[in-house]
């Protein structure tokens, strides 16, 4: 976070209306006043254990001004042409102009990584520890975890450290292991290329668990490729194919007996600024729309480099996922697959499930709040 002091402050006076401004490292920034007024701190406006409003901010004057501005140590004390007065922590302040960027700086990684955030599941009760593991996760876009229980549905416990189990029509836990006449080809022995899952819901998966509790096979390797670091080389070598990725929509679907749905959307996937944040991948699941051919050509070519690249050995972490271990990682930033194996060779069984991508960044801020701590 930066370092926001009251000498950062700057109050200027224009045509009798008082103005508040920040300065930092030379750049000024004006804090409006509707800003301000809709983060009123006191408690006839927002109840002080929900950090609900009493008021309806959305009924506030367009045009409202500041009528005064004090600053002290560590305060500022705000009039308003409405009539509401108040004083305003500094580090309260802080926090607002830094709300978008208080989560740790995204890590972007290739095969070489290495330092693979691995994390000691017999160490998890330690808040600290588990704030570590949370960070990491936030920076990668995943973790493994050691030393966990090797008895099935502990995966439980595992996620109810990062979020809540979401229920979906495979259930709240699911058995990746060979079966007959299976409704996905992750229940085949067959090799599966990177992938996110469930690309056909909305809202997809937001984070997968994926738990191994035996694995006598030779094959099978587990596979992660961070699509960041794909699309950034995509955007170098073909920035009009990474475009068309990102805008043109794909159909995904998924059928069994009992079970269809269907949803479009582009392959590239952007966060609420207009910014890359990952994909929704899957060439198993998903169905061109009817486009012009030159166009067609064109966004061709890109889906192909990307399929290359998110296969490349310079992407493409490959490790053999033991007894006792849990990868975690981002549904939509990093693609997951395996290696073919040989069931006949012996026993391969992982569990899985999916909770919502908010939970790690819910118990990060919590740790920060109460630390008043963020790297």
């Amino acid at each position: 976070m930066s370092d926001i002091n009251h000498t950062k402050f700057i109050v200027e006076q224009v045509n009798g209306d008082f103005e508040l401004w920040l300065n930092i490292e030379n750049k000024k920034s004006k804090l409006p006043a509707l800003w301000l007024r809709e983060r009123a701190p006191t408690e006839d406006q927002i109840d002080q254990i929900t950090q609900q409003r009493f008021v309806n901010p959305h009924e506030f004057d367009p045009n409202i001004r500041l009528n005064q501005i004090e600053i002290k140590q560590g305060i500022i004390k705000l009039e308003f042409t409405d009539g509401y007065s108040a004083d305003y922590q500094i580090t309260d302040i802080a926090k607002w102009i830094n709300s978008d960027n208080s989560y740790p700086k995204k890590v972007k990684w290739k095969a070489d990584l290495s330092d693979i955030p691995r994390y000691n599941w017999l160490e998890f009760e330690d808040e600290t520890y588990h704030f570590q593991a949370v960070q990491a996760y936030l920076k990668y876009g995943f973790i493994i975890i050691y030393n966990a229980p090797e008895k099935p549905n502990s995966i439980r416990k595992m996620a109810a450290k990062f979020g809540y189990i979401r229920h979906t029509n495979f259930g709240e836990i699911f058995e990746v292991k060979t079966k007959p006449k299976a409704n996905d080809l992750a229940y085949y022995s067959v090799a599966l290329g990177p992938h996110t899952d469930n690309p056909y819901r909305d809202p997809t998966p937001g984070i997968q668990l994926l738990h191994c509790l035996v694995n006598q096979t030779s094959g099978g390797l587990s596979t992660l490729v961070d699509s960041l670091s794909c699309l950034d080389r995509l955007a170098l070598t073909n920035p009009e194919g990474l475009e068309l990725l990102a805008n043109i929509p794909v159909t995904f679907t998924f059928s069994d007996v009992d079970t269809r749905i269907a949803k479009s959307r582009p392959i590239v996937s952007k966060n609420e600024k207009g910014e890359i944040d990952g994909m929704h991948y899957s060439p198993r699941l998903d169905w061109l729309p009817l486009l012009d051919e030159e166009v067609l050509k064109v966004y061709q070519k890109a889906r192909s480099c990307l399929s290359q690249l998110l296969t490349d050995h310079e992407f493409e972490l490959k490790f053999k996922l033991v007894a006792g271990e849990c990868m975690m990682f981002d549904n939509n930033r990093v693609l997951h697959g395996r290696t073919e194996f040989n069931p006949n060779e012996g026993a391969r069984h992982l569990q899985g499930c999916y909770i919502d991508k908010d939970g790690p960044e819910a118990i990060y801020q919590h740790f920060y709040e109460k630390n008043n701590r963020v790297n």
